[in-house]
């Protein structure tokens, strides 16, 4: 099953997708999309929503996961973090895929085994399960922890 994991930001919009039979997972691809911040939103989503249009045309995954908004300095932050979610949930609905939502709790639980652990743990073991030579960029990461985290939802 090829699963794609949407960390969701303004200015870095992480993907990462990989292939897994629920026990052992292996990463396909990931990146970073990144925008303008001094570009209007509008410009902004437009650039996620083609970047994970190519991405999900290219790699054809079967089932997509969008992190849960868990935390935003302002109502402001949180509101545009919602409208990059909306953007990616659509891009993932149109192939048409399911979308799955977890929390960022629920995604480090799965893939570190603590759901308080930091960013820097989520690297570690992502590039560990993986078997990734090199360390994935902090917003590649978390999207493919969240891939891993459906995958190993899937088998429960």
């Amino acid at each position: 099953m090829k699963i794609i994991g949407i960390d969701c930001g303004t200015e870095r919009t992480g993907y990462g997708i990989i292939e897994s039979d629920g026990k052992r997972h292996a990463a396909i691809a990931f990146g970073v999309l990144k925008t303008n911040a001094r570009e209007p939103m509008a410009d902004r989503l437009c650039v996620i929503a083609r970047g994970l249009r190519e991405v999900i045309a290219q790699y054809g995954p079967e089932e997509a996961v969008v992190e849960e908004v868990f935390f935003a300095k302002n109502s402001q932050s949180a509101l545009k973090l919602a409208q990059v979610r909306g953007v990616a949930m659509v891009m993932a609905r149109e192939t048409p895929m399911e979308v799955h939502e977890y929390s960022p709790r629920e995604i480090k639980m799965a893939v570190v085994g603590y759901g308080n652990a930091e960013k820097s743990q989520v690297q570690l073991m992502v590039r560990a399960l993986l078997g990734l030579e090199t360390m994935p960029p902090e917003d590649a990461a978390d999207a493919l922890a969240a891939a891993i985290c459906r995958a190993t939802m899937r088998r429960v």
